[in-house]
């Protein structure tokens, strides 16, 4: 019997040593409860407690969580069925209100966010909901933040991870897409043509002003070679009238014979003579000629004596 009693005192006495001492790990808390009523809540570290009075109520995770929110089916505002799927990531605050606010914290944030879901994308239209995903997190993030906000919790994100509509309205996209790509490449092509066409238009234009200007100035260039000419046939005729007048005859048989040699060459050069008729004497040309030819020799003998008039006389030597 005495060691039996004092096996029992030791099994008190572990038990007492037991709900004496309280370790709270790191990243939790733990509510205190005197007789089932919440009284202070127990940090991490080393905690000591009045057995049978004092008991642990809840253990609560401080540090950041996050849940899956399971797929569901959810109706747009055009009527399209998608299934969208996503997730949430909270913190505990106060772990008071976290463990007697609510009954269960975990599906209560769940059922929060599904139905959250539901009011914000039965809002939007099926392409507002595939492409304004931030906007919808972050207007499911204000709602569900407020309203978990009496039950001490932070919700720090919630992200859409996947929105799923029918096959068939996804094919119906994709012909969609398919239609406005080729619209696009048309509309591409069309411009590149239009461009091609404007580029060779203007082409056109720059060639044909660069060729009236080039025949403009061609024709001012014959133009003015042709008043040359004019004023060299003048002048030569003027000088010819000069010498006859002085009664040269040399000069006139030069005149004569220049034109004569001129009608031949252009007779001798149209390409409808096959044969030429001279009805003239060939002493007459041969006279011409010579006619020419003194004329020639006049003109270098004075344009020697001039020469030798104009060189200053040499000194007389000593």
């Amino acid at each position: 019997m005495p060691g039996l009693f004092a096996l029992v005192l030791v099994v008190v006495a572990v038990i007492v040593l037991a709900k004496l001492v309280r370790i709270v790990p790191q990243g939790y808390e733990w509510t205190v409860e005197r007789f089932g009523r919440y009284t202070r809540t127990l940090t991490p570290g080393l905690h000591f407690l009045v057995p049978f009075i004092y008991n642990v109520g809840r253990r609560m995770n401080m540090m950041e969580q996050v849940l899956d929110v399971p797929s569901q089916d959810v109706i747009t505002k055009d009527n399209a069925v998608v299934r969208v799927d996503g997730v949430v990531f909270y913190q505990v605050l106060d772990a008071a209100k976290a463990a007697y606010e609510v009954a269960n914290l975990q599906s209560a944030i769940i059922n929060l966010i599904m139905t959250n879901i539901r009011t914000v994308l039965g809002s939007l239209d099926l392409d507002e909901s595939l492409s304004k995903r931030d906007e919808i997190n972050a207007r499911l993030l204000k709602v569900v933040d407020e309203a978990t906000h009496p039950w001490g919790l932070k919700v720090t994100r919630i992200e859409l991870k996947d929105i799923q509509p029918p096959r068939d309205l996804v094919d119906s996209m994709a012909r969609q897409m398919k239609a406005e790509r080729e619209k696009r490449a048309n509309i591409l092509e069309a411009e590149g043509f239009r461009q091609a066409a404007i580029l060779k238009a203007e082409g056109e234009k720059q060639s044909a002003i660069l060729a009236a200007e080039g025949e403009r100035e061609a024709a001012f260039r014959a133009a003015e070679a042709r008043e040359r000419l004019a004023e060299a046939e003048a002048k030569a005729t003027t000088m010819v009238s000069d010498s006859i007048a002085k009664g040269d005859v040399n000069a006139l048989n030069y005149f004569v014979a220049n034109k004569y040699v001129e009608a031949l060459k252009a007779m001798a050069d149209s390409p409808n003579q096959k044969m030429l008729l001279l009805p003239i004497e060939a002493t007459g040309v041969i006279g011409s000629l010579a006619g020419i030819a003194e004329l020639a020799r006049e003109s270098l003998g004075r344009q020697q004596a001039q020469s030798a008039a104009r060189q200053p006389p040499a000194a007389p030597r000593a």
